[in-house]
């Protein structure tokens, strides 16, 4: 009986989960009509040409990425700095003192915190 030829596998369309993560917040908050997407084009675009070095591959691509998303994230009123800065900080917190190889765990007190102080938007 001829051996069958295994199905190719798929590519892998981020190389972590947080480039996924960063990625589907992004169209989420687009989606939900929080910005125009040509705005997000522009905002990224200046992102990446301000920054002095392109070498680091996907993953430098997503912390502009990121970085671009944070700055939305003020211009739109949806955060502010100092929440962003909170919540990286409970985030970081959390990966430095989890194990390798379990998954990350934020205090979930602390994130409400962080949550509760973001402004609330002008109607």
């Amino acid at each position: 009986m001829p051996e069958s030829t295994p199905a190719p596998r798929p590519e892998r369309t981020f190389t972590e989960p947080w480039h996924a993560q960063v990625f589907a917040l992004t169209v989420a908050l687009h989606r939900a009509g929080h910005f125009e997407w040509t705005a997000w084009a522009e905002l990224l675009g200046a992102e990446i040409a301000a920054a002095d070095s392109d070498d680091g591959g996907e993953d430098v691509y997503y912390r502009h990425w990121l970085a671009a998303l944070e700055k939305m994230v003020v211009r739109c009123g949806l955060g502010d700095d100092d929440a962003l800065a909170g919540l990286s900080a409970v985030w970081r917190n959390a990966y430095e003192h989890t194990p390798h190889g379990a998954p990350v765990e934020p205090d979930a007190f602390a994130l409400t915190r962080c949550l509760a102080s973001r402004p609330t938007r002008a109607e």
